[in-house]
């Protein structure tokens, strides 16, 4: 079994199945993402195979890149309507308890409180929130790990 090189990424692309523009604008508003890179169905070099999208899908969003801090995220309609996020969430850890609060409270807006934001043992600050578009979020005051 080999290794991978030190350079390899893992990146979560998000299938907004039809949203995606307006997810983007969410975490623009909310987290002060940056899209980098948006490119639509009908802008691409090469059309879709007759059939695979739904109908008004030409002015959806075929590819985006967007940044979050220093993560980047990349996220697309897809190729259906309505999307599934199930079995993972995005850890946003942030430097203080101001931005903790502000950060959950707008991704909490149309969304689902799943632990609220509070003390634990290990940060001042830790909360779980599904947001409107079905995103799983953990936010939390980032800490220093112990030295092992």
């Amino acid at each position: 079994m080999s290794n991978l090189p030190k350079n390899t990424l893992v990146q979560p692309y998000l299938f907004f199945g039809g949203r995606c523009e307006e997810a983007l604008e969410f975490y623009r508003t909310a987290l002060g993402a940056k899209v980098d890179f948006l490119m639509r169905y009908k802008e691409s070099p090469e059309p879709a195979p007759p059939g695979s999208l739904p109908a008004g899908f030409e002015n959806k969003v075929m590819h985006a890149t967007f940044r979050i801090g220093s993560a980047t995220l990349m996220a697309s309609d897809g190729c259906e309507e309505g999307a599934k996020f199930e079995g993972f969430s995005l850890s946003l850890a942030v430097p203080t308890e101001a931005e903790a609060d502000r950060a959950f409270a707008a991704l909490s807006a149309g969304g689902k409180v799943g632990m609220p934001l509070g003390k634990t043992f290990w940060s001042p600050r830790f909360g779980m929130v599904t947001d409107r578009f079905g995103i799983g979020w953990m936010v939390s005051v980032a800490t220093e790990n112990p030295k092992s």
